[in-house]
């Protein structure tokens, strides 16, 4: 009994700040997923590495040092890794499905980056979004918001 309502009001407590590791792990998930979408189509155009860039110099606080070195490191990861799933059970495991979803609208952005959308980038938006569980809804408004942020 006792112990039930410990659990209760731990669970009202609000969420601890994130820690360096936390923060860590998940712009290198997040960075993983943004190159893999890159290097989907057969060319890696400037216009979809200066979006990965941009996206991830917007969304964390990172000096132009920080960031060439975690863009190194994505894109070493990406290159070796055998599937999405390490990076994106991370996402899942630190982010709601609001924040989930907005990573898909970043990732929709490196796809429409350089004018012409691929079906294998299409096939690995949809690959990343299915392991992110995001709702096909969610997956729609994104790729649509991205869209309509080019016009």
């Amino acid at each position: 009994m006792l112990e039930s309502i410990k659990r209760l009001f731990e669970s009202l407590q609000p969420r601890a700040a994130p820690d360096a590791a936390f923060e860590h792990t998940l712009q290198m998930a997040t960075a993983v997923l943004l190159v893999e979408v890159m290097r989907s189509d057969a060319r890696i155009s400037p216009e979809e590495r200066g979006t990965v860039l941009a996206t991830l110099r917007r969304h964390f606080s990172l000096s132009e040092a920080e960031l060439r070195t975690l863009m190194e490191v994505a894109e070493e990861q990406a290159r070796n890794a055998h599937d999405l799933h390490t990076f994106t059970a991370r996402v899942n495991e630190h982010l709601e499905p609001n924040e989930r979803a907005r990573i898909i609208e970043y990732l929709w952005q490196v796809a429409y980056a350089d004018g012409h959308l691929d079906a294998h980038e299409h096939h690995v938006m949809r690959k990343i979004a299915d392991l992110l569980y995001i709702p096909h809804g969610d997956y729609v408004a994104a790729k649509m918001r991205a869209r309509d942020q080019l016009a």
